[in-house]
C-alpha cells in the first residue's frame, strides 16, 4: 500500500502539473514527462516515485534545475496516506459492505489528495474534480446506511447525523465564504467540506476534521505567516490530511466524546 501510494502520488502530481499546464498555455504538454526547463525529455528511471527524486537530490538529470519539493512531498504523503488506510480494513474477516466502504473510501481519497495537490501548488480547488468528490462521499454514505440497515432497523439518525455533519464542515465553511466576501476562505472549501462531512457521516467527526485542519494549518503555515512570506493560507491540503487521520483514528477519537 506504501508503494501504490507513492505512484498515485506520483500520478497526481504530474495530473495537477498537466491540467495547470492546459488552462495556463490552451494546449497539452504532450504525452512523456519532460523537464518545465530545459524540455528534457525523462527517462523511466527518472520517474521512479521517491527514489527518483532522492538519486537526483530534487534537480533535473541534464540541465540540474530543481525539480521542486511539491513533487517529493505528494509522493511520500500520499504513500503514507494509503498506509494509514490500510488499516481501516481487516482483509482476513471483511464483508462484501466492509470491502465496498473501503473501496469508495479509497476512491474518495484519491480525488481528496488531487485536490490538495493542486490547492497547494496553485491556492485553486477545480470545480469538475470537487463535484466528483462529492459524488464519490454520496456512495460512502449510501454504502455505509446499506450496511446498517442489513443489521438494523431504520432509524432517525441514518438522516440527521450526515446532516449535521455537512452543516458542521460544508455549512460553517459556506457561511464564512459569504461572510468575508471570499476573503478568509475559497468558493471550494465548503464543497471540500460538504464533501468530506458526507463520507464521515457523524457530526462528532466532522467537529473533531474541523479542529485538526484549523490545528495543522496553524503549526505548518505558522512560520511563514510570521514572516511575512505568504499572505494567503491553502487549506485544502490541510483539510484533506485532516479527513484522512479523523477516518483512520474514527473509533479512538469517538471513544473520547460518546
Amino acid at each position: 500500500m506504501f508503494i501504490l501510494g507513492a505512484c498515485f502520488g506520483s500520478f497526481l502530481c504530474c495530473l495537477a502539473r498537466r491540467i495547470k499546464y492546459r488552462q495556463t498555455h490552451k494546449r497539452p504538454l504532450g504525452h512523456r514527462s519532460v523537464c518545465p526547463h530545459c524540455k528534457y525529455q525523462l527517462k523511466w528511471y527518472d520517474n521512479i516515485p521517491i527514489v527518483s527524486w532522492l538519486i537526483l537530490h530534487g534537480k533535473c538529470r541534464k540541465c540540474h534545475h530543481k525539480i521542486g519539493i511539491l513533487e517529493i512531498a505528494s509522493e511520500i504523503l500520499t504513500a503514507l496516506a494509503f498506509l494509514l488506510l490500510n488499516f481501516t480494513i481487516d482483509v482476513t474477516t471483511a464483508n462484501a459492505f466492509e470491502w465496498a466502504i473501503f473501496g469508495t473510501v479509497m476512491v474518495f481519497s484519491i480525488i481528496l489528495i488531487f485536490l490538495a495537490i493542486y490547492d497547494g501548488a496553485y491556492g485553486e480547488l477545480p470545480t469538475p474534480a470537487l463535484l466528483l468528490s462529492i459524488v464519490a462521499s454520496v456512495m460512502i454514505l449510501v454504502v455505509k446506511e446499506a450496511k446498517i440497515l442489513s443489521m438494523h432497523p431504520f432509524s432517525a439518525e441514518l438522516i440527521y447525523r450526515p446532516i449535521f455533519a455537512v452543516l458542521v464542515l460544508g455549512g460553517l465553511y459556506l457561511a464564512i465564504y459569504m461572510f468575508s466576501k471570499g476573503k478568509w476562505v475559497g468558493d471550494g472549501d465548503w464543497l471540500l467540506g460538504t464533501a468530506i462531512g458526507i463520507a464521515l457521516f457523524d457530526p462528532w467527526l466532522a467537529l473533531i476534521t474541523l479542529f485538526l485542519s484549523n490545528f495543522l494549518a496553524t503549526i505548518v503555515m505558522y512560520p511563514f505567516t510570521k514572516t511575512k512570506k505568504t499572505k494567503k493560507v491553502h487549506f485544502g491540503p490541510f483539510l484533506v490530511a485532516a479527513f484522512i487521520i479523523t477516518y483512520v483514528f474514527s473509533e479512538f477519537f469517538l471513544s473520547f466524546v460518546i
